[in-house]
Formats: structure tokens, sequence, C-alpha cells
């Protein structure tokens, strides 16, 4: 299990190019990623994108590359010649209309703007991608790490929450199971005192007793929120991302445990109904917190 919220940073130097990678992430309903590159990088976004996804199903990501490159390996330098032809049309214009003379250096040419650009052989494009992709890759192992930590801590909590449910769901069982014995008395004494009689017509009472216990019978919904709680537990031992599954879960498990408070007419039973409820609801705030 691990928590949407993380930090991881690496960095790379090789061939006297040094790179630098952070992510940070905080909670988000689906994956939402953010890169910043150097413009020199750009055209490899794609790439990192697609690596972050491949390991990240969920949050909201930003991640910031940091570059310098001191190589002088896969580097060319272009000339733009057309704009180079244009600057010296328009200087040669500006020396007739002035009478001015037209001797200029080609190292002051070459100082002009757009006339020279320092361009990234392909090949040398291709080693930046690996080399990048490389710091990209620790700092992901960094960023799950730390993610996994606080995953575990929360996975803890969980444990512990849904086992105090499960114990409240027992004794929900067990009230459930009592009420119907204490409804048969109760209706005995009831109708002695109204006949003012020792005779009970037993047929009578056997037949209101199923009524009440089919009325009142929430061990269907108990069953269910075994099952749930079972599959809770079994969800918390997956190692792929769980969080919406058991949001989903959650809203199941919510939904029995008010049918059971609608069907109680137990005050024991109803307040075991609100406890249920209010770790259910932790439980889901929790949950917004994992992947």
């Amino acid at each position: 299990m691990k928590s949407m919220t993380g930090f991881g940073r690496a960095k790379l130097e090789k061939n006297n190019r040094i790179y630098q990678v952070e992510m940070k992430s905080v909670n988000h309903k689906y994956s939402d990623i953010t890169i910043k590159l150097p413009r020199t990088l750009s055209y490899l976004e794609e790439n990192v994108k697609k690596e972050v996804s491949s390991n990240i199903a969920r949050g909201k990501i930003d991640i910031f590359v940091s570059f310098e490159n001191y190589s002088e390996e896969g580097k060319e330098i272009v000339i733009n010649q057309e704009l180079v032809k244009e600057y010296m049309k328009q200087f040669t214009l500006l020396a007739k209309q002035n009478n001015l003379s037209l001797n200029i250096p080609v190292t002051e040419i070459t100082k002009l703007p757009d006339v020279l650009t320092l361009k990234e052989t392909e090949e040398s494009e291709d080693v930046i991608k690996q080399e990048l992709l490389e710091c990209l890759q620790e700092a992901i192992i960094h960023f799950n790490n730390m993610r996994e930590q606080e995953g575990n801590k929360i996975k803890e909590d969980l444990l512990k929450r849904i086992q105090k449910i499960e114990e409240k769901v027992e004794k929900i069982s067990e009230y459930s199971t009592r009420l119907v014995e204490e409804y048969v008395v109760k209706l005995e004494q009831r109708i002695k005192e109204l006949l003012k009689t020792d005779v009970v017509d037993e047929a009578r009472i056997a037949m209101e007793v199923v009524l009440y216990a089919d009325k009142c019978s929430v061990e269907e919904e108990v069953t269910r929120l075994r099952s749930h709680i079972l599959q809770f537990k079994n969800m918390l031992e997956e190692t792929k991302p769980v969080g919406k599954k058991i949001d989903f879960l959650l809203q199941e498990m919510n939904r029995e445990t008010n049918t059971i408070g609608s069907k109680s007419g137990s005050l024991d039973i109803t307040n075991l109904v609100i406890n249920i409820k209010t770790e259910l609801e932790d439980i889901r705030e929790q949950i917004q917190n994992i992947e």
C-alpha cells in the first residue's frame, strides 16, 4: 500500500552532463502529472510522463528537472545562412543611404541574434534521453519508498479501525438474537396482564414472534458486513493500487450499517451502529490518502 503523498530526488553526473530530478505529490482523485523541463529537454516530456505513469497510478504529481551540459560531445553549431544574408542586405542598404563604409568582421556577425545555434546531434539526444530516464528512475524509487513508508502507517491504522468495526458487528449479532428471546418473554407477560390469566395461546405467540423476528432480523446485513470486512482485509494486502476499490467497498458497508440502524429496535444496537458509522467515516478519510 502506498500513500499518495511523497517526495523523491535524484542527481546524476555523466560525461560532464548533470541531471537533477525532484518529484512531489499530493492527494488527487485521478492521475495528474505536471512536468517542468528545461527548454533544451522539452522533446523528452512524453518520455518522462510515460515513465512516471507506468510507476504511479494516482495523485497530483509535480516533476522538476534541471540539466547542465558542459560536455563537448554531440554538439553541432548551425549557422543560419539565410538570416546572415538578410542582415548583410540591410547593413549594405544602411551603409549606402548614410555614406558609410561596410567593413564588418565575421566574428561580429556571429554575435547577432539567432545567427548561431548550438544543437544536439540525434546521437547525443538519445544518450541524454537514456541518462535522464536513469536519473528519473532513481528519483521514482526514492519517491515510492517514501510513499510505501507512509502507506504502511495508514495500513496499520486501517487494520485497527476495521478490527473495531468487526467487534461491533459481532455484538450486533448477539444483541439481535437476544432481542427475539426478550420479545417472547415480554409478549407473554403482556398477554397475561391484559387477559388476567395464566393461559396463553402458544400458537398465537409463535406467529407474533415470527413476524417480529422477520421484521427486526439483521442477520443478512451482518453476514454481508462480515464478507465486506474480509474483503477489506484482503485488499490491504494487495500490492496494486486499491484506493478506489476500498472507497466503493466502504459505501457498501455504510449501506448495510444504515439498514441495520433502520431495523433496530434496540438502543444498544443503535449505539453500535453510530460507532460503526463513525469508524467508517474515519476510514473513508484515510482512504483518500492512498493510491
